[in-house]
Protein backbone atom coordinates (compact mmCIF):
# COMPACT_ATOMS: atom_id res chain seq x y z
CA UNK A 1 0.00 0.00 0.00
CA UNK A 2 1.41 3.33 -1.00
CA UNK A 3 0.60 6.35 1.10
CA UNK A 4 2.57 8.81 -1.08
CA UNK A 5 0.52 11.20 -3.16
CA UNK A 6 0.40 10.64 -6.83
CA UNK A 7 3.40 11.91 -8.65
CA UNK A 8 5.77 11.47 -5.69
CA UNK A 9 8.09 8.55 -5.34
CA UNK A 10 7.45 7.28 -8.81
CA UNK A 11 11.04 6.25 -9.11
CA UNK A 12 10.41 3.56 -6.54
CA UNK A 13 7.46 2.12 -8.39
CA UNK A 14 8.15 2.30 -12.08
CA UNK A 15 10.83 0.58 -14.03
CA UNK A 16 11.63 3.76 -15.95
CA UNK A 17 13.09 6.84 -14.34
CA UNK A 18 11.06 9.91 -14.17
CA UNK A 19 11.84 12.31 -16.93
CA UNK A 20 13.34 15.66 -16.28
CA UNK A 21 10.88 18.43 -15.84
CA UNK A 22 11.21 21.50 -17.86
CA UNK A 23 11.09 24.62 -15.69
CA UNK A 24 9.50 27.67 -17.06
CA UNK A 25 12.00 30.37 -17.88
CA UNK A 26 11.41 33.65 -16.07
CA UNK A 27 12.94 36.58 -17.86
CA UNK A 28 14.19 39.44 -15.68
CA UNK A 29 13.42 42.92 -16.77
CA UNK A 30 16.57 44.96 -17.35
CA UNK A 31 17.18 47.73 -14.83
CA UNK A 32 18.05 51.03 -16.39
CA UNK A 33 21.69 52.04 -15.64
CA UNK A 34 20.74 55.33 -14.06
CA UNK A 35 18.38 53.52 -11.67
CA UNK A 36 20.85 50.84 -10.61
CA UNK A 37 21.51 50.75 -6.85
CA UNK A 38 24.64 48.67 -7.11
CA UNK A 39 23.13 45.53 -5.64
CA UNK A 40 21.60 43.46 -8.51
CA UNK A 41 24.26 44.09 -11.11
CA UNK A 42 27.27 43.14 -8.93
CA UNK A 43 28.15 39.49 -8.35
CA UNK A 44 27.77 38.31 -4.79
CA UNK A 45 31.05 37.90 -2.92
CA UNK A 46 31.04 36.52 0.59
CA UNK A 47 34.60 37.71 1.21
CA UNK A 48 35.70 34.44 2.75
CA UNK A 49 38.16 33.66 -0.05
CA UNK A 50 40.10 36.90 0.21
CA UNK A 51 41.89 36.13 3.47
CA UNK A 52 40.17 39.07 5.08
CA UNK A 53 40.20 39.03 8.88
CA UNK A 54 37.04 39.95 10.65
CA UNK A 55 37.14 43.55 11.84
CA UNK A 56 40.00 44.60 9.58
CA UNK A 57 39.64 47.06 6.74
CA UNK A 58 39.25 45.80 3.18
CA UNK A 59 42.36 44.54 1.50
CA UNK A 60 43.51 42.20 4.24
CA UNK A 61 45.38 42.71 7.51
CA UNK A 62 47.91 45.61 7.83
CA UNK A 63 51.65 44.96 7.68
CA UNK A 64 53.27 43.76 10.88
CA UNK A 65 54.02 46.59 13.37
CA UNK A 66 51.52 48.99 11.79
CA UNK A 67 48.37 49.92 13.62
CA UNK A 68 45.10 49.36 11.68
CA UNK A 69 43.77 52.47 10.03
CA UNK A 70 40.94 53.96 11.96
CA UNK A 71 41.63 51.84 15.03
CA UNK A 72 43.71 53.00 18.07
CA UNK A 73 45.88 56.15 18.50
CA UNK A 74 48.53 57.20 15.99
CA UNK A 75 51.50 57.01 18.39
CA UNK A 76 54.07 58.16 15.87
CA UNK A 77 52.18 61.36 15.27
CA UNK A 78 51.73 61.93 19.00
CA UNK A 79 55.45 61.41 19.67
CA UNK A 80 56.37 63.90 16.93
CA UNK A 81 53.96 66.50 18.30
CA UNK A 82 55.17 65.91 21.87
CA UNK A 83 58.81 66.25 20.84
CA UNK A 84 58.07 69.48 18.98
CA UNK A 85 56.25 70.92 22.00
CA UNK A 86 59.20 69.98 24.25
CA UNK A 87 61.73 71.61 21.92
CA UNK A 88 59.66 74.79 21.69
CA UNK A 89 59.26 74.89 25.49
CA UNK A 90 63.01 74.43 26.08
CA UNK A 91 63.79 77.09 23.49
CA UNK A 92 61.37 79.50 25.14
CA UNK A 93 62.88 78.86 28.60
CA UNK A 94 66.42 79.29 27.23
CA UNK A 95 65.60 82.55 25.49
CA UNK A 96 63.71 83.80 28.54
CA UNK A 97 66.63 82.92 30.82
CA UNK A 98 69.08 84.67 28.49
CA UNK A 99 67.16 87.95 28.47
CA UNK A 100 66.52 87.70 32.22
CA UNK A 101 70.23 87.25 32.93
CA UNK A 102 71.31 89.79 30.32
CA UNK A 103 69.04 92.39 31.92
CA UNK A 104 70.73 91.90 35.28
CA UNK A 105 74.24 92.71 34.03
CA UNK A 106 75.44 96.14 35.11
CA UNK A 107 77.39 97.38 32.09
CA UNK A 108 78.85 100.43 33.80
CA UNK A 109 82.51 100.42 32.76
CA UNK A 110 83.33 102.28 29.54
CA UNK A 111 86.67 101.06 28.21
CA UNK A 112 86.38 103.61 25.40
CA UNK A 113 87.47 106.20 27.99
CA UNK A 114 90.83 104.44 28.42
CA UNK A 115 93.50 106.26 26.39
CA UNK A 116 96.80 105.18 24.77
CA UNK A 117 95.97 101.51 24.82
CA UNK A 118 98.40 98.75 23.73
CA UNK A 119 97.50 96.70 20.67
CA UNK A 120 95.32 93.63 21.12
CA UNK A 121 96.96 90.22 20.78
CA UNK A 122 95.62 86.71 20.30
CA UNK A 123 93.16 85.32 22.81
CA UNK A 124 91.00 87.24 25.28
CA UNK A 125 92.18 89.02 28.44
CA UNK A 126 89.82 89.62 31.34
CA UNK A 127 90.64 91.87 34.30
CA UNK A 128 88.76 90.29 37.23
CA UNK A 129 88.35 92.46 40.31
CA UNK A 130 86.97 91.60 43.72
CA UNK A 131 85.88 94.82 45.41
CA UNK A 132 84.98 95.50 49.02
CA UNK A 133 81.69 97.07 47.90
CA UNK A 134 79.04 96.81 50.60
CA UNK A 135 76.23 97.94 48.32
CA UNK A 136 72.90 96.40 49.28
CA UNK A 137 74.21 94.95 52.54
CA UNK A 138 72.41 95.54 55.84
CA UNK A 139 74.21 96.29 59.09
CA UNK A 140 73.60 92.69 60.09
CA UNK A 141 75.17 91.42 56.84
CA UNK A 142 78.25 93.62 57.34
CA UNK A 143 78.69 92.29 60.85
CA UNK A 144 78.19 88.68 59.82
CA UNK A 145 80.65 88.91 56.91
CA UNK A 146 83.22 90.99 58.85
CA UNK A 147 83.31 93.61 56.11
CA UNK A 148 83.38 96.72 58.30
CA UNK A 149 81.44 99.85 57.35
CA UNK A 150 83.93 101.86 55.31
CA UNK A 151 82.36 104.15 52.72
CA UNK A 152 83.03 103.76 49.01
CA UNK A 153 84.80 100.72 47.66
CA UNK A 154 88.32 99.48 47.02
CA UNK A 155 89.85 96.56 45.17
CA UNK A 156 90.32 93.57 47.42
CA UNK A 157 91.79 91.33 44.69
CA UNK A 158 92.84 91.72 41.05
CA UNK A 159 93.59 89.05 38.46
CA UNK A 160 94.23 88.81 34.73
CA UNK A 161 92.66 85.77 33.08
CA UNK A 162 93.98 85.00 29.60
CA UNK A 163 91.82 82.62 27.57
CA UNK A 164 93.61 81.28 24.51
CA UNK A 165 94.35 78.23 22.40
CA UNK A 166 97.07 77.01 24.78
CA UNK A 167 94.75 76.88 27.74
CA UNK A 168 93.79 79.56 30.27
CA UNK A 169 96.34 81.44 32.37
CA UNK A 170 95.34 83.12 35.64
CA UNK A 171 97.72 85.79 36.96
CA UNK A 172 97.18 87.44 40.31
CA UNK A 173 98.15 91.11 40.66
CA UNK A 174 98.98 91.80 44.32
CA UNK A 175 97.20 94.95 45.42
CA UNK A 176 100.48 96.08 47.03
CA UNK A 177 102.20 96.02 43.61
CA UNK A 178 104.38 99.06 42.95
CA UNK A 179 103.08 100.72 39.76
CA UNK A 180 103.25 104.04 37.93
CA UNK A 181 100.07 106.06 37.44
CA UNK A 182 100.13 107.02 33.74
CA UNK A 183 98.44 109.92 31.99
CA UNK A 184 94.70 109.34 31.91
CA UNK A 185 91.37 110.93 31.13
CA UNK A 186 88.98 111.39 34.05
CA UNK A 187 86.08 108.94 33.80
CA UNK A 188 83.54 111.58 34.86
CA UNK A 189 85.17 114.91 34.06
CA UNK A 190 86.84 113.92 30.80
CA UNK A 191 89.81 116.02 31.93
CA UNK A 192 93.27 114.86 30.84
CA UNK A 193 95.70 114.22 33.70
CA UNK A 194 99.39 114.09 32.68
CA UNK A 195 101.88 111.47 33.81
CA UNK A 196 103.84 112.89 36.75
CA UNK A 197 105.79 109.70 37.49
CA UNK A 198 103.80 108.95 40.63
CA UNK A 199 104.35 105.46 41.99
CA UNK A 200 101.63 103.96 44.16
CA UNK A 201 100.12 100.65 45.20
CA UNK A 202 98.01 99.15 42.42
CA UNK A 203 94.77 99.36 44.37
CA UNK A 204 95.24 103.14 44.69
CA UNK A 205 94.48 103.51 40.98
CA UNK A 206 90.97 102.14 41.50
CA UNK A 207 90.44 104.32 44.58
CA UNK A 208 91.48 107.42 42.62
CA UNK A 209 89.29 107.16 39.52
CA UNK A 210 87.57 103.77 39.41
CA UNK A 211 87.73 100.87 36.94
CA UNK A 212 88.80 102.92 33.90
CA UNK A 213 91.97 104.18 35.61
CA UNK A 214 92.66 100.71 36.98
CA UNK A 215 92.52 99.26 33.46
CA UNK A 216 94.68 102.11 32.14
CA UNK A 217 97.26 101.52 34.91
CA UNK A 218 97.39 97.74 34.35
CA UNK A 219 97.81 98.17 30.60
CA UNK A 220 100.49 100.86 31.04
CA UNK A 221 102.56 98.81 33.47
CA UNK A 222 102.23 95.47 31.66
CA UNK A 223 101.80 96.36 27.98
CA UNK A 224 98.92 93.85 27.82
CA UNK A 225 95.59 94.83 26.23
CA UNK A 226 92.56 94.21 28.49
CA UNK A 227 89.49 93.10 26.51
CA UNK A 228 86.92 92.86 29.30
CA UNK A 229 86.43 94.04 32.86
CA UNK A 230 84.53 92.06 35.53
CA UNK A 231 83.97 93.17 39.13
CA UNK A 232 82.07 91.48 41.95
CA UNK A 233 81.37 92.73 45.48
CA UNK A 234 81.30 91.02 48.86
CA UNK A 235 77.58 90.25 48.88
CA UNK A 236 77.55 88.72 45.40
CA UNK A 237 80.55 86.55 46.12
CA UNK A 238 79.07 85.12 49.33
CA UNK A 239 75.67 84.74 47.66
CA UNK A 240 77.05 82.58 44.83
CA UNK A 241 78.78 80.26 47.29
CA UNK A 242 75.61 79.82 49.36
CA UNK A 243 73.46 79.32 46.25
CA UNK A 244 75.45 76.26 45.13
CA UNK A 245 75.49 74.81 48.63
CA UNK A 246 79.08 75.68 49.52
CA UNK A 247 82.49 74.98 48.02
CA UNK A 248 84.68 72.08 49.09
CA UNK A 249 88.27 73.05 49.87
CA UNK A 250 91.31 71.17 51.11
CA UNK A 251 93.08 73.55 53.51
CA UNK A 252 96.65 72.33 54.14
CA UNK A 253 97.25 74.27 57.35
CA UNK A 254 94.98 75.68 60.06
CA UNK A 255 94.86 79.50 60.43
CA UNK A 256 92.93 82.31 62.09
CA UNK A 257 92.43 85.96 61.27
CA UNK A 258 90.27 88.16 63.50
CA UNK A 259 89.97 90.92 60.90
CA UNK A 260 88.51 88.68 58.20
CA UNK A 261 86.75 86.32 60.60
CA UNK A 262 88.74 83.32 59.37
CA UNK A 263 89.02 80.32 61.68
CA UNK A 264 89.90 77.17 59.76
CA UNK A 265 91.17 73.74 60.66
CA UNK A 266 93.37 71.76 58.28
CA UNK A 267 91.77 69.23 55.94
CA UNK A 268 88.87 68.93 53.52
CA UNK A 269 85.80 70.97 54.38
CA UNK A 270 82.86 72.72 52.72
CA UNK A 271 82.90 76.51 53.04
CA UNK A 272 79.68 78.52 53.07
CA UNK A 273 79.48 82.11 51.82
CA UNK A 274 80.66 83.68 55.09
CA UNK A 275 83.60 81.30 55.44
CA UNK A 276 84.54 81.64 51.76
CA UNK A 277 84.72 85.42 52.00
CA UNK A 278 86.91 85.14 55.10
CA UNK A 279 89.16 82.64 53.32
CA UNK A 280 89.88 84.84 50.28
CA UNK A 281 90.29 88.05 52.32
CA UNK A 282 92.71 86.73 54.95
CA UNK A 283 96.16 88.30 54.70
CA UNK A 284 97.46 88.92 58.22
CA UNK A 285 97.57 85.22 59.09
CA UNK A 286 100.32 84.58 56.54
CA UNK A 287 103.97 85.53 56.70
CA UNK A 288 104.00 86.25 52.98
CA UNK A 289 101.12 88.70 53.35
CA UNK A 290 99.56 89.60 50.00
CA UNK A 291 101.29 86.89 47.93
CA UNK A 292 99.93 84.07 50.08
CA UNK A 293 96.51 85.65 50.02
CA UNK A 294 96.46 85.81 46.21
CA UNK A 295 97.33 82.11 46.03
CA UNK A 296 94.35 81.33 48.25
CA UNK A 297 92.14 83.50 46.06
CA UNK A 298 93.22 81.65 42.92
CA UNK A 299 92.71 78.29 44.58
CA UNK A 300 89.24 79.17 45.80
CA UNK A 301 87.97 80.85 42.61
CA UNK A 302 89.10 77.90 40.51
CA UNK A 303 87.33 75.49 42.89
CA UNK A 304 84.21 77.68 42.82
CA UNK A 305 84.13 77.66 39.01
CA UNK A 306 84.83 73.93 38.86
CA UNK A 307 82.03 73.05 41.28
CA UNK A 308 79.54 75.50 39.77
CA UNK A 309 79.94 74.56 36.09
CA UNK A 310 78.51 71.07 36.56
CA UNK A 311 75.34 69.41 35.19
CA UNK A 312 73.90 69.24 38.72
CA UNK A 313 73.92 73.06 38.82
CA UNK A 314 73.37 74.02 35.18
CA UNK A 315 70.49 71.58 34.62
CA UNK A 316 68.87 72.19 38.01
CA UNK A 317 66.75 75.38 37.90
CA UNK A 318 66.53 75.38 41.71
CA UNK A 319 70.32 75.89 41.78
CA UNK A 320 70.94 77.66 38.49
CA UNK A 321 68.61 80.64 38.98
CA UNK A 322 69.67 81.44 42.58
CA UNK A 323 73.33 81.11 41.57
CA UNK A 324 72.97 83.37 38.55
CA UNK A 325 70.79 85.81 40.47
CA UNK A 326 73.25 86.08 43.36
CA UNK A 327 76.19 86.74 41.05
CA UNK A 328 74.56 88.94 38.45
CA UNK A 329 72.92 91.22 41.01
CA UNK A 330 76.32 92.56 42.11
CA UNK A 331 78.36 91.96 38.94
CA UNK A 332 79.74 95.05 37.17
CA UNK A 333 81.16 94.61 33.66
CA UNK A 334 82.28 96.69 30.70
CA UNK A 335 79.76 97.95 28.17
CA UNK A 336 80.83 95.43 25.50
CA UNK A 337 80.57 92.37 27.72
CA UNK A 338 78.04 89.76 26.54
CA UNK A 339 76.68 86.77 28.42
CA UNK A 340 78.57 84.58 25.96
CA UNK A 341 81.88 86.26 26.86
CA UNK A 342 81.04 86.00 30.54
CA UNK A 343 80.34 82.29 30.13
CA UNK A 344 83.64 81.80 28.30
CA UNK A 345 85.45 83.52 31.16
CA UNK A 346 83.73 81.28 33.68
CA UNK A 347 84.66 78.05 31.87
CA UNK A 348 88.22 79.30 31.34
CA UNK A 349 88.44 79.81 35.09
CA UNK A 350 87.24 76.23 35.56
CA UNK A 351 89.93 75.03 33.16
CA UNK A 352 92.65 76.45 35.41
CA UNK A 353 92.09 73.60 37.87
CA UNK A 354 91.18 71.04 35.23
CA UNK A 355 94.77 70.60 34.12
CA UNK A 356 94.20 72.73 31.03
CA UNK A 357 95.78 75.95 32.32
CA UNK A 358 98.19 77.71 34.64
CA UNK A 359 97.81 79.91 37.72
CA UNK A 360 100.55 82.15 39.05
CA UNK A 361 101.39 85.42 40.80
CA UNK A 362 102.92 88.27 38.87
CA UNK A 363 106.72 87.74 39.02
CA UNK A 364 108.26 89.82 41.83
CA UNK A 365 111.88 90.97 42.04
CA UNK A 366 111.84 92.77 45.40
CA UNK A 367 110.19 95.56 47.38
CA UNK A 368 110.20 99.35 47.39
CA UNK A 369 108.86 101.21 50.41
CA UNK A 370 106.74 98.22 51.38
CA UNK A 371 105.40 97.81 47.84
CA UNK A 372 106.05 94.72 45.70
CA UNK A 373 108.22 95.44 42.65
CA UNK A 374 107.55 93.41 39.51
CA UNK A 375 110.37 91.59 37.73
CA UNK A 376 110.50 93.63 34.50
CA UNK A 377 112.29 90.99 32.41
CA UNK A 378 109.91 88.21 33.40
CA UNK A 379 106.85 90.41 33.02
CA UNK A 380 107.95 91.37 29.50
CA UNK A 381 108.45 87.70 28.54
CA UNK A 382 105.12 86.74 30.10
CA UNK A 383 103.24 89.46 28.23
CA UNK A 384 104.82 88.46 24.91
CA UNK A 385 103.78 84.86 25.43
CA UNK A 386 100.21 85.93 26.24
CA UNK A 387 100.01 88.33 23.28
CA UNK A 388 101.15 85.60 20.89
CA UNK A 389 98.93 83.05 22.62
CA UNK A 390 101.94 80.84 23.32
CA UNK A 391 102.36 78.34 26.11
CA UNK A 392 103.37 80.23 29.27
CA UNK A 393 106.78 79.17 30.55
CA UNK A 394 107.37 82.08 32.93
CA UNK A 395 106.94 81.28 36.62
CA UNK A 396 105.68 83.65 39.26
CA UNK A 397 106.16 83.98 43.01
Amino acid sequence: MNDWPEGYGRGSQGSQPEGARVMRHVQRRPVPQQQSQGYDDAPYDSGYNTGQVYGSPPGGPPPQGQAPRGYGPDWRRRIKIGSLVLVVALLAVTIGTYFWADGKLKREVDLAKVIERPGAGDGTNYLIVGSDSREGMSAEDKKKLHTGSAEGKRTDSMMILHDGSNGPTLISLPRDSDVEIPSFKGSDSGKLFPNTGRRVKLNAAYAEDGPELLVRTVEHNTGLHIDHYVEIGFAGFAGIVDAIGGVEMDIPKAFKDKKSGADFQAGKQTLDGEQALAFVRTRYAFAGSDLDRTKNQQKFLAALASQTATPSTILNPFKLYPTMGAGLDTLIVDKDMSLWSLGQMFFAMKGVTGGEGTSMNMPISGTRGGNLVWDKAKVKQLVEQLKNDEKVTVTGN
